[in-house]
């Protein structure tokens, strides 16, 4: 069947003016103009924290506003080429249409994931993230699980061009991990993983079992939004616990001859924060406070969000035990037990191809939330 181009651009334009209502560019563009003056002090980088942030902002906004004009010139390009290719005696009208079927596509992809990015108006939803995997119940193939979501998630920030540092990891004796936690730096990192937060469950034969038996494991994954210096979350001196240690390698290999590696316990909240990658212990120590700090703020923001559940009467909780099963035996599927949406090939999620769960998720979350609203 031919494809109706004037149907289709009526809807991509359509598309594209509700992205618009809600990024609303002409506002965007004022707020550039503003920090293009600030960015233009010539004192701008006598305090590096607060230019680095501003010079931050403004990249952040203009590749907002070009995202969205840039869809509005790719449309307009569009239709001058049918218009071409509609021209009487055009000698590459047929290569012309293949073309613009082929542009529609790629247009139509990308205005549905700029869509979605219209929905991550979250307080921290522009932030980076910090990302932390834990083995769950399974033994083995919990830790070996652990490790395969973690590689999920560093390939798929690979994929997107995204920089990824590892913060601290903590290696189970047979194989795999107990525990991983990573910084993924990206305009809406935090907005856009934090749809991945709750249980993973993965069901497989055992690589680990002699007997070739069925094996169902579970991980636990916390996405939380990187802390930055205007956020004020104090934590006073005499509320931790600061350990120092050595940090090792894969089954206990040591991998450090000095105490670098740290382990700060927040002790009003037991929360513990190790880490082991940097160099040296004041890095490891300033790394740890950061993502301590990050931990209290989201728990700050948890605790806030329960108490307006509990005045609104729902006390159900908002994620499922189990959010995701990934199933390789005895058939192959991804699944979110949320959104329904799933895959075939586990390999290539596994692989880092998981952009359309996360669409999804964030899709669902929007819903959900506006749902409670009209509730």
């Amino acid at each position: 069947m031919a494809t109706d181009f004037t149907t289709e651009i009526a809807r991509l334009r359509s598309t594209l003016a509700n992205i618009e209502a809600v990024t609303r560019p002409d506002e965007l563009k004022a707020d550039i103009a503003d920090l293009q003056t600030q960015a233009a002090d010539p004192n701008l980088w006598d305090d590096p924290d607060h230019a680095q942030a501003l010079t931050q902002k403004l990249s952040h906004l203009q590749a907002r506003v070009d995202a969205v004009e840039s869809m509005g010139n790719r449309i307009d390009d569009l239709e001058t080429l049918l218009e071409l290719a509609g021209e009487e005696g055009a000698e590459d009208a047929t290569e012309m249409v293949a073309e613009a079927e082929m542009e529609l596509g790629e247009i139509d992809a990308a205005l549905q994931t700029l869509e979605v990015r219209t929905l991550l108006s979250g307080e921290y939803d522009e932030r980076n993230a910090v990302l932390t995997v834990r083995a769950g119940a399974g033994g083995v193939d919990a830790a070996d699980f652990a490790e395969m979501l973690l590689r999920m998630y560093t390939r798929w920030a690979e994929r997107h061009g995204h920089a990824v540092k590892h913060l601290n990891t903590s290696y189970a004796e047979e194989a795999g991990i107990k525990s991983a936690t990573i910084e993924i730096t990206a305009p809406y990192a935090f907005g856009t993983l934090s749809v991945e937060a709750g249980t993973h469950r993965l069901v497989r034969i055992s690589p680990f079992d002699n007997q070739g038996r069925r094996q169902t494991s579970f991980a636990a994954v916390e996405v939380i939004p990187l802390i930055e210096q205007t956020d004020h979350i104090d934590v006073p001196e005499s509320d931790l616990k600061i350990d120092v240690f050595r940090s090792s390698g894969p089954g206990g290999q040591s991998v450090n001859t000095t105490d670098s590696a740290v382990r700060i316990t927040h002790l009003p909240t037991g929360i513990v924060v190790s880490m082991q990658n940097e160099k040296s212990q004041i890095q490891n120590r300033a790394a740890a406070i950061r993502v301590l700090q990050s931990r209290l703020l989201q728990r700050q923001r948890d605790e806030e969000a329960a108490k307006k559940k509990q005045l609104a009467g729902d006390v159900k909780a908002s994620w499922g035990d189990q959010m995701r099963s990934y199933v390789l035996h005895p058939y192959q599927m991804v699944k979110d037990l949320r959104t329904s949406h799933e895959a075939g090939n586990p390999d290539a999620v596994f692989d880092g191809d998981i952009d359309a769960f996360l669409d999804a998720g964030i899709r669902w979350r929007t819903n959900s939330q506006q749902r409670d609203e009209d509730d």
